[in-house]
């Protein structure tokens, strides 16, 4: 199965740049209805047969011009939902705080699944939930599937899941609003990443350009 995940248009708390996770959350700003709007022609080669989003504001109103385009339901799912920041919810993303949160995102994506979120959810379980929004979508027989999802929980799940995916890559590489990562593969005999917002995924444990310290925020 291909498999898109895609990140949301901008939402005024993006501009602010805060840790903003919580269901339902913002819309969209103009500038992400114009993003979420050329979502159909980014994606015109990509021959996608169903169409996920998580419970969110932003990313359903993301989803909505994709869906009309292809004439595709938008399948809401709790489980593509952004990481939740508990007790640092709504701290600004360049604080110490706000490195705490991809800190602990990134040590989930490293195998420390244990660890929980101060006030939020454990690695396991926020890859619990994730895993099995795509288990469902690879069981449905669909060949490209759409997941309108959200920054951290992006990064996290590729770099935990797929093979040529390392931490310092999605520590390094930032996903920006509407950007897509597209993988290959299945539950069962693992992913690869094809693309990373349009770029060839070259990890920095395999010659590729060496990744930041975990301190970059979404």
């Amino acid at each position: 199965m291909r498999l898109l995940l895609v990140r949301h248009g901008q939402t005024p708390t993006n501009v602010d740049y805060l840790l903003d996770t919580a269901v339902p959350g913002p819309g969209l700003t103009a500038l992400g209805e114009q993003q979420a709007a050329k979502l159909p022609e980014a994606l015109v080669g990509e021959d996608i047969e169903a169409l996920y989003s998580s419970t969110l504001v932003r990313t359903q109103l993301t989803a909505a011009p994709l869906a009309a385009a292809r004439g595709l339901d938008v399948l809401v799912r709790d489980g593509i939902r952004e990481i939740s920041a508990g007790d640092l919810e709504m701290l600004p993303g360049e604080s110490k705080e706000g490195e705490l949160y991809m800190r602990t995102v990134f040590a989930w994506a490293a195998g420390d699944t244990a660890l929980r979120m101060p006030g939020g959810e454990s690695g396991a379980e926020v890859l619990a939930r994730y895993d099995a929004v795509v288990a469902e979508a690879a069981a449905s027989g669909a060949q490209a599937v759409a997941l309108v999802s959200h920054g951290a929980a992006i990064r996290m799940w590729s770099a935990a899941r797929a093979d040529n995916v390392d931490v310092p890559f999605a520590a390094a590489h930032r996903l920006d609003n509407t950007g897509v990562v597209v993988l290959e593969g299945s539950p069962s005999d693992g992913w690869k990443a094809l693309s990373w917002a349009g770029a060839t995924v070259t990890p920095a444990g395999e010659g590729g350009p060496a990744g930041r310290p975990l301190d970059a925020t979404e």
